[in-house]
């Protein structure tokens, strides 16, 4: 066996080999260390600085800033930013030198949010066009990032013409404007459509110049409303008003156009100044009134649509464009005022009679009434004097009652003819409105269709009877119902009342008779015209004084007249006697007179 002897080198650097200064050309590790550190760039945490995108994928972007290893940031800060590719310059901020895991740790979210504040100034001050990244929808319009600050974007500034979707706008950069910035709530508001507007300007004036009355133009459905539809006619909008859609009606233009569709229109008028355009689609059209049937005329029989309702009448459409209105007063027979609602409503298919008729004014009215018999072309056939019947209570006055015998044939009661009793004050004390009551026809006048109706005359008048009980002198027995400053009301049986005016109302002790009080009453007054009877309690009394004085009177004028034939029957047995006989004479006038 052979045994190796280890010969030391004397030659052999120890020192270096320790310290590996072979490695570094013969310079110490920390002399190389320095050398190193000089070559890097100087950062320091919390500081802004400019690198370089070195790798791109999915979840991370690789920046390169100059410093001995490479710092990782997630992709989503650079969503933002599509268009980044390796080599483009980017700005980030030093969070740490050495994260957890010894890497260098940036953030290009943070380097943008820092100096973002200045940038959307600077961009609002040079009217600069900047990008930014639709980040989702809000209230009115959309968050769009801007340099690291949400901004706002309103859905009237996304675009010149309507937004029908404003989600196809989320996670999409574009190009924007800064428009309006609040320096105390740091809020932006960011404008795309004001990039396009200057050149649309350009277009417009380009279109405006180029219009003329009765031109004719393709165009597209841009907007719809309720008052018309806006038309792009390439650059410049126009609007067709809803009357100018059709000849016809039209409730909705929904009914008539779609969005985006294309149609030919026509130019009405056009306000250069003020950009405006009116457009026309129904005037490419011939006007239906000129294609109306030429034999067509007043006393036809038409058939049409209702197209719109008011309370006078209804607008029927007869042709496309051509309507005849039929007034409420024609809808019915009746001459009750009431809402042509009650008749027809929208949508209605009718059938009309043609009562007038104007083509160059292009108006028609027309009537259903017609369609059935005139209900007052017969009516003394019908309802001749003295008919009775039942009829319908419709409306009061405050002189009758109007009532309706049937459909179209009104007739009055008036209040007198109500009751031949009763004292009726107002209607409504006697019947209701939409109560059945019992009258009888009176007169007839078929001129102003109105029948003069009674109630009272169904009975045999009762002051025939009422006369004779209470004739001029008759003392009835009542009871005081009511009294007023005039007199009082007295009840003389079932609706039958009398007047005692207030001086009639002393009794005989001087006081007055009261409410309640029932009393002996004498008839000074019988009106049959006026249903009227006076009465008084005074004149019981007072006309039995007259009657004993009076018999007191003619008591002693009786006497008195004895005594004065006496005498004339002796004066003339006086001229007869002789003179014997005068002492025989003067004897018996001496007793006469004792005895008178």
């Amino acid at each position: 066996m052979e045994v190796l002897n280890n010969v030391a080198n004397e030659s052999f650097d120890w020192n270096a080999f320790e310290n590996d200064l072979d490695l570094y050309g013969g310079k110490s590790k920390e002399e190389v260390s320095e050398a190193y550190g000089k070559t890097l760039s100087n950062i320091a945490v919390g500081e802004v600085v400019e690198g370089t995108v070195s790798e791109i994928n999915k979840r991370e972007v690789t920046v390169n800033i100059g410093y001995k290893s490479e710092g990782m940031i997630q992709a989503t800060e650079f969503r933002y930013n599509p268009e980044l590719t390796v080599g483009d310059k980017v700005e980030v901020y030093v969070e740490s030198v050495e994260d957890k895991s010894g890497a260098l740790a940036l953030s290009h979210k943070k380097a943008r949010q820092l100096k973002s504040w200045d940038r959307v100034n600077e961009a609002l001050n040079n009217d600069e066009i900047i990008k930014g990244y639709v980040k989702c929808r809000t209230k009115g319009g959309m968050i769009v990032d801007v340099f690291g600050i949400e901004a706002f974007l309103p859905g009237s500034q996304i675009d010149v013409k309507p937004i029908r979707d404003y989600d196809v706008y989320v996670d999409k950069t574009m190009e924007f404007k800064v428009v309006k910035i609040n320096q105390e709530f740091r809020n932006v508001v960011v404008s795309h459509k004001a990039l396009i507007e200057a050149e649309l300007e350009a277009q417009k004036q380009v279109i405006m110049s180029k219009l003329e009355k009765g031109q004719i133009l393709e165009g597209t459905v841009k907007n719809i409303t309720n008052y018309g539809v806006f038309i792009d006619l390439g650059g410049v909008d126009g609007l067709i008003h809803i009357t100018d859609l059709s000849w016809g009606r039209v409730n909705k233009p929904e009914e008539l156009v779609e969005l985006d569709q294309k149609l030919n229109v026509v130019i009405i008028d056009f306000d250069e100044q003020k950009k405006r355009i009116a457009l026309g689609l129904k005037q490419l059209t011939p006007h239906p009134w000129e294609a109306l049937d030429a034999n067509l005329k007043v006393g036809d029989t038409v058939k049409g649509k209702v197209v719109v309702m008011a309370d006078y009448g209804a607008f029927v459409e007869i042709a496309a464009g051509v309507e005849g209105l039929i007034h409420v007063s024609e809808m019915s027979w009746s001459q009750h005022l009431r809402s042509a609602q009650e008749f027809l409503k929208v949508g209605d298919d009718v059938e009309a009679v043609i009562l007038t008729l104007d083509r160059d004014e292009r108006k028609m009215s027309l009537g259903i009434k017609q369609l059935t018999p005139d209900p007052w072309a017969g009516i003394e056939a019908k309802y001749p004097v003295g008919t009775k019947c039942t009829a319908k209570v419709r409306n009061f006055t405050n002189f009758g009652v109007f009532v309706e015998i049937e459909e179209g044939i009104d007739g009055l009661i008036h209040i007198s003819d109500l009751s031949w009793t009763k004292k009726v004050k107002h209607p409504s004390e006697f019947t209701q409105i939409g109560a059945e009551i019992e009258v009888v026809v009176l007169e007839i006048d078929k001129e102003n269709r109105r029948l003069s109706l009674g109630h009272k005359q169904l009975e045999e008048n009762p002051w025939n009877e009422i006369e004779t009980k209470f004739a001029v002198d008759t003392v009835h027995n009542a009871t005081i119902s009511e009294t007023t400053d005039k007199g009082a009301i007295v009840v003389l049986g079932e609706n039958i009342t009398g007047f005692v005016p207030a001086k009639q109302m002393v009794k005989e002790d001087g006081t007055t008779l009261k409410a309640g009080e029932t009393a002996d009453f004498k008839v000074i007054e019988f009106s049959k015209a006026t249903k009227r009877i006076t009465l008084s309690h005074s004149r019981i009394y007072e006309e039995a004084k007259r009657a004993e004085i009076a018999a007191e009177k003619a008591e002693k004028r009786a006497a008195a007249d004895a005594t004065k034939s006496s005498i004339k029957k002796v004066n003339a047995s006086i001229e007869k006697t002789t003179l014997g006989d005068i002492t025989g004479l003067a004897e018996l006038k001496a007793a006469m007179e004792k005895n008178k």
